[in-house]
């Protein structure tokens, strides 16, 4: 580990270090993780399979983000999918009388 002078440092070099040490501390488990993986999947591949094949899922796979399907009337930024909790805006724009089919996109 290094040895640093403090005291003799500026503060621009200061501050520097402490974004420095912010970040390792923050990535600190995905990098622990990611070297954890890297030796089970060693270990498996030794054996003859992959680690994916002894978990039972591909620990790549990634779901894709919900296409979404409801926008609201008249803020475009709002959208739903159709998945999950209806949220409020929905709600109450069926409540004032509004069908699904007419704030569905497209």
């Amino acid at each position: 580990m290094a040895d640093f002078d403090l005291e003799a440092m500026s503060l621009k070099a200061l501050r520097q270090l402490q974004k420095d040490l912010a970040k390792a501390i923050s990535t600190y488990e995905d990098r622990h993780k990611a070297e954890v993986r890297a030796k089970l999947e060693g270990i498996a591949k030794e054996m003859g399979y992959s680690l994916a094949d002894l978990i039972g899922v591909d620990a790549k796979a990634i779901r894709a983000p919900a296409v979404a399907k409801y926008r609201h009337p008249e803020n475009a930024a709002l959208t739903w999918s159709g998945r999950g909790r209806k949220p409020l805006w929905f709600v109450d724009a069926l409540e004032a009388g509004k069908t699904p089919g007419e704030l569905a996109i497209g």
